[in-house]
């Protein structure tokens, strides 16, 4: 069959992008094919759940754009669809005379940014959270919680609603772009579309190469293992406590998140992932370690990153050090406190110089847009994404 539109890739941003394709263009004949038997199944559905208000980017880049628009773009969707979502509030919390210095920039740079942020002392940071131990905070009245899962079911049901196609348990096996159309296999089918739009996270890379696209990068999985908090301290915070992000490190840090459902989970860490989709914690595929072992990018990376690559270890394979990670702002909690939860896997883009994509990565031909890399905060900014990604392939019409 054709199609005017095929999007793989059933995640927050392939939906995101199916969703307004079909609003912008009514009438257009789209089909979406994601390979689980659900929708969100892999990063968007084992993130922390946080409407970010985006105050660590850089003033005027576009992830501090995106971010800022997709945090109102996702209450307004979760209003108008009645999903539940909650505006919490996120303190950034500084443990140290270095942190607090840090802290300041990170406050320069959100006024720059237009984000509503309040300095808090620690006498202020204490009053609004007395498990929470600091020489000082920023309060972030914007930042929320919602269910990024729930949000991608609504979406599905949008699509649908709008005409859209979506399939479930469809596997995507050969990609092929013509002079008047893009040929795209599944297993036992096949259907041609005239533009050929790729999300799919995890997988981007190996669906790329399986275009016949060059890429000078792969995804090297990295898991963020989270603990969750026992019934009786789900009111230990009332915010999100996140540390001050040391700017040498990689990734942003342990922190203290309340979910959707009233539970409180801590997390993550960042440790090499030997399963791109595999959740539990010894979970191994020959395939994935080779893709990223003989990789020479990958060990680069390693190299650069070893100081907090070993320190990421140690607090995985010990839980006790884990908990240090916490008790420098929540003193409170106890190793018997942190309760087994599903980690999450994030697709980090690794050049072959063994830099860390931290930008938007997208490859691009006539008929076929794919979208490398979608660093965080794309769940938050999953909506304006969407309509960057078709701005991008209508230039190319």
């Amino acid at each position: 069959m054709k199609y005017d539109i095929c999007v793989i890739g059933g995640g927050i941003v392939g939906l995101a992008t199916a969703m307004k394709l079909l609003e912008q263009k009514p009438g257009l004949s789209l089909i979406l094919l994601e390979k689980e038997d659900a929708l969100g199944k892999h990063q968007t559905g084992h993130n922390s759940g946080v409407i970010h208000a985006g105050i660590y980017y850089a003033p005027e880049s576009l992830k501090a754009e995106l971010c800022r628009k997709g945090a109102v773009a996702t209450k307004e969707f979760c209003q108008e669809n009645e999903i539940p979502f909650d505006v919490c509030g996120k303190l950034v919390v500084a443990t140290s005379d270095l942190e607090v210095q840090r802290m300041q920039a990170l406050y320069e740079r959100s006024k720059q940014n237009a984000i509503e942020v309040h300095p808090l002392s620690q006498r202020e940071l204490r009053e609004r959270e007395p498990n929470i131990v600091g020489k000082g905070a920023l309060f972030v009245p914007s930042t929320g919680i919602v269910s990024y899962s729930e949000v991608c079911k609504a979406m599905g049901a949008r699509i649908i609603a709008t005409g859209g196609e979506i399939q479930l348990s469809t596997k995507v096996t050969g990609i092929r772009e013509k002079s008047d159309c893009v040929e795209v296999d599944t297993a036992g089918s096949s259907c041609q579309s005239d533009k050929l739009i790729v999300c799919a996270g995890l997988q981007s890379d190996r669906l790329a190469l399986l275009a016949g696209l060059k890429i000078d990068h792969r995804i090297v999985p990295f898991r963020g293992e989270y603990f969750q908090l026992p019934p009786d301290k789900n009111n230990i915070v009332q915010h999100l406590i996140y540390p001050v992000p040391d700017p040498e490190l990689p990734f942003l840090g342990v922190h203290l998140t309340r979910m959707i459902d009233g539970s409180v989970t801590v997390g993550p860490n960042a440790v090499i992932g030997f399963a791109r989709e595999g959740y539990p914690r010894l979970s191994v595929n020959i395939a994935d370690v080779a893709n990223f072992t003989f990789f020479k990018g990958f060990w680069k990376t390693v190299l650069a990153n070893r100081k907090s690559a070993v320190t990421e270890l140690r607090n995985s394979l010990f839980k006790a050090k884990y908990l240090e990670e916490c008790r420098k702002y929540c003193p409170s909690l106890r190793v018997e406190d942190l309760l087994p939860y599903e980690a999450g896997i994030r697709a980090q883009a690794v050049r072959s110089d063994g830099s860390m994509v931290h930008d938007f990565l997208f490859s691009q031909t006539d008929r076929m847009l794919h979208v490398c890399n979608a660093p965080s905060p794309a769940a938050t900014s999953a909506i304006p994404i969407a309509e960057m990604i078709i701005t991008r392939l209508g230039e190319r019409s």
